[in-house]
């Protein structure tokens, strides 16, 4: 499988858990930086989408700020290129040859901001590499004002296909998980979190007085095309499309709706089930989806043979 993080270290750690923990990722001076570049470009915005603007019949409201769902793409755009100015040497000293994608500012304001438990979209093929969210808190970021939380070694363990309009095979155990399985990861101003997009996470609302702010960039291996999973429930919820995407596509595209003249690769079967606790807590402990079937029984035979 293809490396993450140039350091053995840490990628070792990263293909353990789903996530490794790097300090001082980037200087106080950056974050004092891209703290005030947050506020000079927020003019720009043309405000978040709605829950009625997603097109979906009975759509649940929206209660995360990002910049990705935002309404005017040249605001997308410029939040795109001041985060990975800033984020790109640091991210080329860690990661091995990735590219960024989708850039957000995430906003939490006092009682508001819960982003619900969740995998991100799936942006390349996870059977050959891993993609990964650098999230970098610009102020303190603690379980009072809506902190990072993860399911550990949740990643590649469900839903390989994931998209805006697939539905989710954990999305009846949310409370369970939410309630017993969650590790915040509480982490200081200008350290970050760098997580497999896949990972199990969540985090809850601000209930301090304060602005909680922080930044996310998604970022796949430079070589991979990136993909994006759709499905039209309209037209079929029995298959997926899979389309080939580049960083113009999600300034444009409202991910709720039908993506348009995106380039069409193929068309997969899909069959959607969901999953109870016990289940979870099995394919906690079972290999990874990327991992070969027959590894495990190949190493079982060579103990056999020499033992």
């Amino acid at each position: 499988m293809r490396r993450v993080l140039i350091d053995d270290k840490l990628n070792e750690e990263f293909i353990r858990n789903g996530f490794v923990r790097v300090p001082s990722f980037i200087t106080p001076r950056e974050v004092e930086e891209l703290t005030q570049k947050f506020f000079e470009t927020l003019p720009q915005s043309g405000g978040q989408i709605t829950a009625e603007e997603t097109g979906i019949q009975n759509a649940r409201t929206i209660t995360y700020d990002f910049t990705f769902i935002d309404r005017n793409p040249a605001y997308k755009r410029t939040v795109f290129e001041v985060i990975t100015e800033y984020f790109r040497p640091h991210m080329n000293r860690l990661l091995d040859n990735y590219r960024p994608i989708i850039a957000n500012y995430i906003r939490k304001k006092t009682d508001a901001g819960e982003v619900p438990l969740h995998q991100n979209w799936a942006f390349a093929d996870e059977r050959k590499c891993f993609t990964v969210s650098i999230w970098c808190p610009l102020v303190d970021s603690t379980v009072e004002n809506g902190t990072l939380q993860v399911v550990p070694g949740s990643h590649k363990r469900f839903g390989e296909i994931r998209g805006p309009m697939v539905p989710w095979e954990l999305d009846q155990i949310k409370k369970e998980i939410i309630e017993k399985y969650l590790v915040p990861l509480e982490t200081k101003a200008g350290d970050c979190v760098i997580l497999d997009d896949s990972i199990v996470h969540y985090s809850a609302v601000n209930k301090t007085n304060d602005l909680r702010l922080a930044i996310q960039l998604i970022c796949i291996p430079a070589e991979m095309p990136s993909i994006h999973y759709h499905m039209n429930p309209a037209r079929s919820t029995d298959t997926v499309e899979v389309l080939e995407v580049d960083v113009d596509f999600y300034m444009e595209f409202n991910p709720w709706k039908d993506p348009g003249h995106a380039k069409r690769l193929r068309t997969l079967p899909y069959k959607h089930r969901y999953i109870d606790e016990a289940e979870f807590l099995q394919r906690l402990k079972q290999p990874r989806f990327d991992e070969a079937p027959m590894k495990k029984s190949w190493v079982s035979k060579i103990k056999e043979v020499f033992s």
